[in-house]
């Protein structure tokens, strides 16, 4: 910071145009998961993280560093949404949570887990050797996903005799826009099926293509997610879960390596570092345990319920997930706020991680137990949501800080965590509810989806 003439109020804004490109990202992008298939779109991601990080390693001012957070976040939301969709391409139902816990520890990795190996690489190589061994690692990561990651795209096409059918026939003006994209991603399905089961391997050419083009239009998939998301209230729960958590995450993270460079804590680059192992051991824990947890707890009640699962069985977990989310910023703000010891806030980040995991676990897989045919636009729309909370949290954290204090500015942040525990309440109650009150609407959406699973 001094180097450069930096201030905290630039990396918050640096921060916040990061999260305001993963916000930005995925509206502009994600669509072309659908037309293109999965492959490119993380291939695009890889090359354009691995630039940044060589650029975020040589930037120079603080316009810089503004500008490149904002295009490494346009790059991050790319394969931030694709990789739950990759877990659907490839997983059973029964399997999601423990996946989605994975993927939501591998996330959470570079905020808790990162700062550790950071602050001894700043202390004996300098902070620029920390981008450096970024763009060294996404250098490999990229040619990891050039060579051996295979495309995860399914176009179910079943090979038989169609019988007779004339479309051209029927006038055009009887059917409406979401008619005709369901009459052509339904044309495919064939009478009398005659699948060869004999059918040999794709070569391994195949299987890394570069593209995985359909034929059905994308334009509304630019315009659909934030349709899906006011249409159906498991995604709206999803995305305010998730968005809240992640920003109180971010603001957590931020404060801690900001004040306690400062007194009466006067920590080290790599003592900061190892303080937020607490945070690591607290998402390490849950990830561990919550997930498996939440995928035997399913099956339990399913077969308690006539072997008929029902989503909402997921939901009790995110009870106990938000009280140890509030708890977690209550003790980490007040500690903070009354200079108590170290270890107390390094407890209260812990909590937090745990929390953390535990609830956006339990909503990301009921929206996947929940809507597996729209999933592409609903993750758009949550990517969005979660990341413009982050943003607005980001920007603001600072004025926030310096006009209600540390401790009171924490104590509303978890009275706000507190608050999201009422949403899954409602949704235990009223979800199926909702669910059958939305079908016709699901049906609709997912007839526009490139590859629709006609029922």
């Amino acid at each position: 910071m001094s180097e450069l003439g930096l201030t905290y109020a630039t990396f918050n804004q640096a921060s916040g145009s990061n999260f305001a490109g993963l916000a930005i990202g995925c509206l502009l992008f994600i669509p072309c998961v659908h037309k293109f298939g999965r492959r490119p779109i993380y291939l695009l991601s890889a090359v354009v993280q691995f630039a940044c990080a060589i650029w975020w390693a040589n930037f120079r001012q603080a316009g810089e560093l503004i500008g490149v957070s904002l295009l490494a976040g346009l790059a991050g939301s790319i394969s931030e949404a694709v990789a739950v969709i990759t877990i659907v391409d490839l997983f059973f139902v029964h399997q999601h949570a423990r996946m989605n816990g994975i993927f939501l520890f591998m996330q959470s990795l570079g905020s808790t887990g990162g700062p550790i190996a950071a602050g001894y690489i700043v202390v004996s190589m300098g902070w620029r050797w920390m981008w450096w061994m970024i763009a060294i690692l996404l250098g490999v990561n990229l040619i990891l996903v050039l060579f051996f990651f295979e495309e995860s795209k399914y176009i179910p096409l079943v090979v038989g005799h169609s019988g007779p059918f004339d479309l051209g026939q029927q006038s055009a003006s009887k059917y409406d826009d979401d008619e005709k994209i369901a009459q052509q991603s339904t044309l495919r399905m064939a009478t009398r099926s005659t699948v060869d089961v004999r059918r040999s391997r794709k070569s391994i050419w195949q299987r890394l293509a570069f593209v995985t083009k359909t034929d059905l239009p994308m334009v509304q998939h630019f315009y659909q997610p934030l349709l899906v998301l006011f249409s159906f209230p498991a995604v709206a729960y999803t995305a305010v879960t998730y968005g809240t958590i992640l920003a109180w995450f971010s603001a957590n993270a931020s404060s801690g390596s900001y004040f306690l460079l400062d007194e009466p804590y006067k920590f080290s680059p790599s003592a900061i570092g190892l303080f937020h192992l607490g945070g690591f051991l607290g998402t390490f824990i849950a990830t561990l345990t919550i997930p498996a947890l939440n995928d035997w707890f399913i099956v339990r009640a399913a077969k308690k319920n006539g072997g008929i699962f029902e989503p909402e069985m997921r939901l009790w977990m995110s009870i106990p997930g938000a009280f140890l989310n509030c708890a977690g910023l209550l003790i980490y703000g007040i500690g903070l706020g009354r200079d108590l010891h170290w270890a107390v806030l390094a407890v209260g980040q812990g909590i937090y991680g745990f929390g953390f995991i535990t609830t956006a676990d339990v909503a990301l897989t009921y929206l996947t137990d929940c809507y597996p045919d729209i999933l592409g636009d609903a993750l758009i729309a949550i990517v969005f949501i979660r990341n413009g909370f982050a943003m607005v949290v980001r920007f603001a954290f600072t004025p926030w800080i310096n006009g209600m204090g540390i401790q009171n500015t924490f104590i509303l942040i978890g009275m706000l965590a507190l608050i999201t525990v009422t949403l899954p309440i409602l949704l235990m109650v009223y979800g199926k509810t909702a669910r059958a009150g939305t079908a016709d609407n699901y049906r609709k959406y997912a007839a526009r989806q490139p590859v629709h699973r006609k029922a």
